[in-house]
C-alpha cells in the first residue's frame, strides 16, 4: 500500500461572510425604497425590478426582514430570467427593516405619548394583512403573486381570505393556519420578556436559529449559521418583541377543506392557486401538513424539499427556484428555457399528486 505523505497547507486566509445587503450583490436590482403610511404604522417597502411588470409581493418571517429573508434567493443566478418578467415588492413589518429605530407610541391630541401606554401599539395579524392592502392600493396593483415565509405566509393567507380578487396566486413557505400551541407560547413569551428589556440573550439566539433552520442545519451548514448569528446582533430587540407578541396572539385562519360541492361555494378557504413549500427537516413540518390538509387539493401544490431544514430559500435555492418556475409556468407565465433538473420536476409532480390526497387534520 502506497504511503501518503504529509502536506502542509500555507497561505490560507479566512474571510468573514459579507453582510446581507442588495448593494453588495451584482445580480441585485433595487429601484427604490419607500415608507408607505397606513393606519397601522409606516410600512417599509423595497422595490426590485421593472414596475411595469406583474408584481410579486413578499412578506418575511419573525426576526427577519426583506434583506435577510429574500435577498439571497432573489439574487440567485437561476432567478434572474424569472425576475426580468416580474417586479418584486418586498414588504417589511413595522420596525423590522434594516437599521429601524425604536417604535414609539403615538401622541394623543394633547401631545401626551403615555395615553397609549409605554409601548408602540403593534398591529395584529389581521391588521398587518390590511396594511398590506394599503400597500397594494398605494402602488396601484390590480393583482399580485404573494410570496410569504412563516409569519409572512400567515399574513398573506389572511389577506387572500379578505381580498381574494387581488391575489393571483400564493407561494407559502412554512405556513401555519392554527393558533400558537403551549410549547410555542412558552418559548416565545420568554423571548419577548428578554427582548422587551433590550437583551439579545443566548436563549433568544438559539430559539431564532431553531425557528429559522431547525436542528439538522445547525450542525451541517456552519457558514450559513454564522452569517445569521452575526445578523442577530443587529436586530432591534424591542421591535422584534412586538412582532413576536403579535404572531403569538394570532387567531386560527378558520379555513376548511370542504369536499361537499354544495357547501364548497360558501366555505371559508383559500381559493387562489397556491404552492406550499417546506424542507424535509423543517421544525414546522406538522404545521405545514396541517395547513395543506385544510386547503383545496385542486388549487394547492405541495412540495417537500429534500436535504433542507427550515429555510429552503437559503439552503436549497436551486430546488426552490425550480419549484417556483414550474409553479409560475403552470399559472400561464412563460420564461426563457432553463436547464431543467428532471429529478426536481419529477419530485414536484409526484408530491403534487400524492400529498394533496391527505385528509384534513383535526386541530
Amino acid at each position: 500500500m502506497e504511503k501518503i505523505a504529509d502536506i502542509e497547507l500555507t497561505s490560507i486566509d479566512t474571510m468573514d461572510p459579507k453582510p446581507r445587503s442588495f448593494a453588495n450583490n451584482a445580480n441585485a436590482i433595487l429601484i427604490q425604497e419607500d415608507d408607505v403610511e397606513t393606519p397601522y404604522g409606516n410600512i417599509h417597502v423595497a422595490i426590485q425590478g421593472d414596475r411595469s411588470k406583474q408584481p410579486i409581493l413578499t412578506f418575511h418571517d419573525i426576526g427577519l426582514n426583506h434583506i435577510t429573508c429574500f435577498q439571497g434567493f432573489f439574487s440567485y443566478a437561476d432567478m434572474q430570467p424569472i425576475l426580468r418578467n416580474f417586479c418584486v415588492y418586498h414588504v417589511n413589518a413595522p420596525g423590522q427593516d434594516e437599521g429601524a429605530l425604536h417604535l414609539k407610541p403615538e401622541h394623543d391630541a394633547l401631545g401626551n405619548p403615555d395615553s397609549l401606554g409605554s409601548r408602540f401599539v403593534f398591529p395584529t395579524m389581521d391588521q398587518l394583512a390590511e396594511a398590506v392592502h394599503h400597500v397594494v392600493e398605494h402602488y396601484g396593483m390590480k393583482t399580485f403573486i404573494g410570496f410569504g415565509v412563516g409569519s409572512g405566509a400567515n399574513i398573506l393567507a389572511r389577506y387572500e381570505l379578505n381580498h381574494h380578487e387581488r391575489v393571483d396566486s400564493l407561494i407559502l413557505v412554512n405556513p401555519t393556519c392554527s393558533k400558537s400551541g403551549w410549547i410555542e407560547w412558552g418559548y416565545q413569551k420568554m423571548n419577548s420578556w428578554y427582548l422587551f428589556s433590550g437583551q439579545l440573550t443566548n436563549f433568544t439566539e438559539e430559539y431564532l436559529l431553531w425557528h429559522w433552520f431547525g436542528k439538522k442545519t445547525r450542525w451541517t451548514n456552519h457558514d450559513l449559521i454564522h452569517t445569521y448569528k452575526e445578523y442577530i446582533k443587529t436586530i432591534n430587540p424591542q421591535n422584534l418583541a412586538l412582532f413576536i407578541e403579535t404572531f403569538l396572539k394570532r387567531s386560527d385562519l378558520g379555513i376548511v377543506r370542504e369536499l361537499d360541492p354544495m357547501r364548497k361555494v360558501s366555505a371559508r378557504t383559500i381559493r387562489c392557486r397556491s404552492l406550499v413549500l417546506v424542507g424535509d427537516d423543517s421544525p414546522h413540518m406538522s404545521d405545514v401538513v396541517d395547513m395543506n390538509g385544510r386547503m383545496l387539493p385542486e388549487q394547492t401544490d405541495f412540495m417537500k424539499i429534500a436535504d433542507c431544514g427550515g429555510m429552503p430559500l437559503e439552503e436549497q435555492p436551486g430546488k426552490t427556484c425550480e419549484a417556483f418556475r414550474l409553479f409560475l409556468q403552470g399559472m400561464g407565465y412563460g420564461f426563457p428555457s432553463l436547464t431543467q433538473k428532471h429529478s426536481v420536476a419529477a419530485e414536484y409532480n409526484q408530491l403534487n399528486s400524492l400529498e394533496n390526497k391527505l385528509t384534513p387534520l383535526t386541530c
